[in-house]
């Protein structure tokens, strides 16, 4: 008996692609479960055959008995929590490079949907009652981690190689920045194939200024570096969210060069961070030999144990201990700013696209009607047959002319001021929302050190206990200080740069215009 599917979502095929446009409800007849990377072959009613994403199928097979999952395992309900391989689902089977054969990057991200809404399997998209996808924690403002009391209470890590010192500058604490920064350069997006040309993707070249040894890597490996980044550092440091996946329009050359570009903007502010650019798995992410190298490195960022609160034991603060009440002020000020700033920013962001909307939309058309009707009435004037009145008719069609020519800029000004103002306010609402969960961790480590004088009366723990419990708070303290400092002193130069290029289009825009203007005005006889 032929397995069939039902359609969970719409899929549009891409042209070319070998894929199969589905549209939800409909059933299908499935081929091949074994193509790989996220796809299966399937055949609609009409006689069509090609690959349809397999987050976007629910196999009900003979006699629904069996149903297929998002996350690509084929799974029997009469054993629920063990997959087809005879594996239970339950337990964390390890895969040497599995990850990297799951298309659930730019190029297909087999169960996306467009709604960004995650189902009850969470983000592994694995759940033994419904079909759910898999989607990564770009979608999420902080990583899942342990409790600041995991931090507070652990011992000091004997045999790791990392240490974030902190140091006082003229502003306070301050992170110690390489002598070198580091930066790279995004550039030469290719398309590329695999599955014997089945599935195709984009993948760019990354060359740091450290080794100007290019490196490859496709969407799907940035947002594998997003989720070790935010596993490794959400609890101290703001990682700000990669451009969203796309579905549709992915070989789009408008498309491909703006996905570029918000990924350089990513990269460089990763680059300009000292703790982020300076650890392993960003260093690796840069600079891997091969693809054993690659492997390697990436199982061991994988299996790394210095996450979430635990980050905050590889800081080393070079200034004394602060107290509770201290640190508490501290944070306070910071979430009065953050919350104040996030407001500010989205405010920003509300105005400038209702004002974009107006720039492409009804302000060009106003334009256009002015100019439309400036060439009318000169035509109204030259039927008139009335001598020596060219020159005023003449004039009359080059004002409209130049009403029309101004609509054309007006359209296209956007993209040539507000689109970098939007790009730095989108990066920054991105930053912005995590600090709340960041502040979350700081004020909950604060209540533990005030539980602790009721620990030690209920002997739970001793006074030398209590000391070190508070001076890991004072050591999140400076870290959220150095972090702040680091934070602000990127706002003022990106908001600097940004506001100058934003003026300085604006004025060439105006000063084209009222040449323009100028120009229109000259055709006019003087009486």
């Amino acid at each position: 008996m032929a397995l069939k599917a039902q359609v969970l979502y719409d899929f549009n095929a891409e042209p070319g692609n070998n894929e199969l446009s589905v549209r939800q409800g409909e059933t299908v007849i499935v081929l091949d479960q074994t193509v790989g990377g996220g796809w299966i072959e399937a055949q609609d009613s009409s006689g069509r055959t090609g690959l349809v994403p397999e987050g976007y199928l629910q196999v009900t097979g003979d006699g629904g008995r069996e149903s297929w999952l998002g996350g690509g395992a084929l799974v029997s309900k009469t054993t629920a929590g063990w997959d087809g391989r005879g594996l239970n689902t339950q337990e964390e089977v390890e895969d040497d490079d599995g990850e990297w054969e799951d298309d659930w990057d730019d190029q297909s991200m087999g169960g996306y949907r467009g709604d960004d809404k995650v189902e009850e399997g969470g983000a592994s998209g694995l759940s033994t009652s419904s079909s759910t996808v898999k989607i990564s924690l770009n979608k999420f403002p902080f990583s899942k981690g342990p409790s600041p009391e995991v931090f507070l209470l652990a011992k000091p890590p004997a045999n790791c190689r990392d240490r974030f010192p902190v140091y006082i500058g003229d502003v306070g604490p301050v992170w110690l920045y390489p002598s070198v920064p580091l930066d790279c350069l995004i550039a030469d997006p290719k398309k590329e194939s695999k599955l014997y040309g089945l599935k195709s993707f984009i993948e760019y070249q990354i060359t740091p200024n450290t080794t100007s040894r290019p490196v490859n890597h496709r969407y799907k490996h940035f947002d594998w570096l997003y989720e070790r980044l935010l596993e490794k550092f959400g609890s101290a440091l703001p990682i700000p969210p990669l451009p969203d996946k796309q579905v549709t329009g992915r070989f789009e050359d408008d498309f491909i060069r703006m996905r570029m570009e918000q990924l350089q903007a990513w990269m460089t502010r990763m680059c300009r961070h000292p703790v982020v650019s300076q650890s392993d798995v960003f260093q690796l992410f840069l600079t891997y030999g091969d693809e054993k190298e690659w492997k390697a490195g990436k199982r061991k960022a994988e299996r790394d144990e210095m996450v979430g609160p635990l980050i905050f034991s590889l800081v080393e603060p070079e200034a004394a201990e602060l107290d509770a009440a201290e640190v508490e002020q501290k944070c306070e000020h910071y979430s009065r700013f953050t919350r104040s700033m996030e407001d500010g920013v989205r405010e920003l962001l509300n105005v400038g696209h209702t004002h974009w909307k107006r720039c492409t939309g009804p302000l060009p058309k106003e334009y256009e009607r002015i100019g439309r009707a400036f060439r009318n009435l000169s035509t109204v004037f030259t039927s008139s047959r009335y001598p020596g009145e060219e020159t005023l008719t003449d004039a009359l069609t080059a004002a409209g002319q130049t009403y029309e020519d101004i609509a054309e800029i007006v359209a296209q000004q956007p993209q040539k001021d507000l689109h970098f103002l939007m790009e730095t306010n989108s990066e920054y609402r991105g930053m912005l929302g995590n600090f709340p969960e960041i502040m979350a961790v700081h004020k909950a480590a604060v209540e533990k050190v005030r539980e602790s004088d009721r620990l030690v009366s209920a002997g739970k723990i001793n006074n030398s206990e209590r000391k070190f419990i508070n001076q890991r708070l004072s050591s999140m303290s400076y870290t959220l200080q150095a972090e702040m400092n680091h934070f602000h002193s990127n706002r003022i130069y990106d908001y600097n740069r940004v506001m100058q290029l934003y003026l300085q289009e604006q004025v060439t825009f105006y000063q084209q215009i009222a040449d323009k203007l100028r120009a229109a005005l000259s055709q006019f006889a003087t009486l």
